[in-house]
């Protein structure tokens, strides 16, 4: 099962399911709110909320334990899994997960501001009232070390799905919503202990960090390596958050030889 990131969807794992289908059937998912997926019952898109969801699904029709894979957001979601339902995940891998760090980079540094109540969404409209294509070039460049690399099929494809979710009114509020748990957590680390967590995962985990990362310091993978009990580290250079999309072949041919070794019976 492979969770996308914040504003992601299920289409960004496309690539890593069709290279791994001989071995593994998969499903990736839309989180509540994103993607195709309707919003959750009472707009609830904390990271509590994400978790039971995706726990919900793992669950029914008696699809656990899963190798359970996620980026980003879907990385910090797959890892509280992880670690409050190890029954439920066979092997983990995370692929740049939001994992706290309190030191804000120019990159990055607009994703506080995004989670501030009132100023949030002021800037959220404000930022939707560019061009669907400038905000799109805008993403990819955040988030590919080299943007020039994404196929033009793949930008036409999201030009498309932003114009679409552009349209829906739950759209800002998944997005918004869903960064304000995450900033709450690392904030308060009292209330939402992701590194005490993390070192409570019980499953084999694979850690997959592009070093030219614009969103998720790569420098944290040294902790969350020391940190999750039964890891191994894959550091991907030229590449920056989603490593998935940006280098395929290698992060699917990671992921097979990841799962054979931990779990011989994986298919």
């Amino acid at each position: 099962m492979l969770v996308h990131g914040l504003g992601g969807a299920a289409t960004n794992w496309t690539d890593v399911m069709g290279l791994v289908r001989d071995r593994l059937d998969s499903l990736a998912p839309d989180l509540p709110g994103f993607g195709w997926s309707p919003p959750p019952a009472g707009g609830d898109y904390s990271l509590r909320a994400h978790v039971r969801a995706l726990a919900e699904l793992v669950e029914s029709g008696g699809r656990g334990p899963v190798h359970l894979l996620g980026n980003s957001l879907g990385g910090t979601v797959a890892m509280i899994l992880a670690a409050t339902r190890p029954d439920l995940v066979r092997t983990l891998t995370l692929v740049s997960p939001a994992l706290p760090v309190l030191r804000p980079r120019l990159s990055n540094v607009h994703l506080p501001a995004l989670a501030a109540p009132w100023a949030g969404q002021r800037l959220a409209r404000h930022l939707g009232r560019f061009p669907v294509e400038q905000r799109v070039r805008a993403t990819l460049a955040l988030c590919w070390a080299d943007p020039s690399r994404v196929p033009p099929e793949r930008v036409e494809l999201a030009m498309t799905e932003a114009d679409r979710r552009a349209r829906l009114e739950h759209d800002a509020d998944a997005m918004l919503g869903s960064l304000r748990s995450l900033i709450t957590a690392y904030l308060r680390p009292g209330r939402w202990p992701l590194w005490r967590l993390a070192a409570h995962v019980a499953a084999p985990t694979l850690l997959v960090y592009g070093l030219e990362d614009r969103l998720v310091d790569p420098r944290t993978s040294r902790r969350a390596a020391r940190t999750i009990p039964d890891s191994r580290l894959l550091l991907v250079p030229d590449s920056g958050h989603v490593s998935q999309m940006e280098h395929p072949e290698l992060v699917a041919r990671a992921i097979l030889r990841f799962v054979a070794d931990r779990s011989p019976t994986a298919s």
